[in-house]
């Protein structure tokens, strides 16, 4: 067994820009797929709609079903300069809209604008939604008073679709000309619980197709929900990854999905999780006798190398950045020397890299 190292800079590597995905494939199934096998180490290169002869019949598929919503909001001040609202979740409303009037919702938020608002003033995005700076933190953090008007039976959901913008990751730097199709690719098939500023990247490469032929295969599908927030992107700022502090995300599992993968694990059936979210929500509901519990709440589990896995054995994931906490937790199921051997495989062989790229697949128990 190679020692563990916690030391953040031997978890680096090296990418080329242009290795960056800066749109996602032109078919979702039809990214690459890169194969690592931890029976054999063996890597294997292929297309990411071959996923389905890796399932046999009893596995069980765990997918986050969690939105993404319109979170970037471009306005303009009282004074008419510009300004930039990033919601980090979805408002919760603290008024109701009766008989025409205006309610309010709160977000924290961070806000760009070439002069700091002062608190109490308005950001207007348009003649149905305004916002009011409550609160201005030093780290750049604000909260917000959303201020709508829904006409007829429109809602805020609609209203953010309406006027908001994906938020794309910050590595995804180009023209905003592509942002009508981004409300369609940079959601998975099967989101509907709004309340993601970041997608589970892992989900985008699943058709409806494909989903429906694993499923035939005699495999599971059970979903959890982890909304991502904006600390999926924070760095890690320590050189000892353990002192490190993982951002909360919130979190809900049902009694029925418990149940579903509970069973499986008392059948030694195999539980594969789709991307990262999922990984740490499996395993922070997992006790340490190995039982699911369901529930509701705020998870803050962190994943680095060292970890004892006690639900997911065999993983599909993105590719992630060098010295991130999501790089960590796939270190942590493959070993870090064997991730960083299979990135560099990947980045030699023309693999497409984060949230828009190509996917893999870590298969611990084949």
């Amino acid at each position: 067994m190679p020692k563990l190292s916690y030391q953040l800079s031997d978890y680096d590597y090296d990418l080329p820009a242009d290795q960056i995905a800066q749109f996602p494939a032109p078919q979702r199934d039809r990214s690459r797929l890169l194969i690592l096998d931890l029976s054999t180490q063996a890597i294997g290169h292929r297309i990411f709609t071959d996923i389905s002869t890796f399932f046999r019949p009893g596995d069980v598929l765990v997918v986050n079903t969690t939105k993404v919503f319109p979170a970037r909001l471009l306005g303009h001040k009282e004074t008419g300069g510009r300004a930039e609202l990033f919601l980090l979740s979805f408002p919760h409303s603290i008024s109701s809209s009766t008989g025409g009037q205006w309610s309010e919702a709160v977000a924290p938020a961070l806000i760009k604008s070439a002069k700091r608002p002062k608190i109490g003033s308005l950001i207007f995005f348009s003649e149905q939604l305004q916002a009011r700076i409550n609160t201005l933190h030093p780290d750049g953090k604000a909260e917000v008073t959303l201020q709508f008007h829904l006409q007829n039976t429109q809602s805020l959901e609609q209203l953010l679709e309406h006027h908001g913008q994906i938020p794309l990751p910050p590595y995804i730097n180009r023209p905003t000309g592509h942002l009508a199709a981004d409300q369609d690719r940079y959601q998975t098939r099967y989101a509907y619980q709004t309340g993601s500023v970041a997608a589970p990247t892992a989900g985008l490469h699943f058709t409806d197709q494909l989903l429906t032929q694993i499923q035939s295969k005699g495999v599971e599908i059970a979903d959890i929900l982890l909304h991502v927030g904006y600390g999926t992107f924070a760095p890690i700022r320590t050189s000892d990854i353990r002192k490190h502090s993982i951002h909360k995300e919130w979190y809900t599992v049902s009694p029925e999905t418990a149940a579903v993968i509970q069973r499986a694990k008392n059948q030694n059936r195999r539980i594969w999780a789709v991307g990262t979210t999922t990984v740490r929500t499996l395993e922070f509901i997992t006790d340490p006798h190995g039982n699911i519990q369901p529930g509701t709440g705020e998870c803050d589990l962190y994943i680095y190398p060292g970890f004892r896995f006690r639900t997911v054995d065999n993983l599909i994931t993105n590719f992630h950045l060098p010295k991130s906490s999501l790089l960590l937790l796939v270190s942590a199921l493959a070993g870090r020397q064997r991730i960083l051997e299979a990135y560099q495989q990947a980045a030699d062989s023309g693999y497409r890299f984060f949230s828009y790229g190509d996917a893999m697949a870590i298969i611990s128990k084949p």
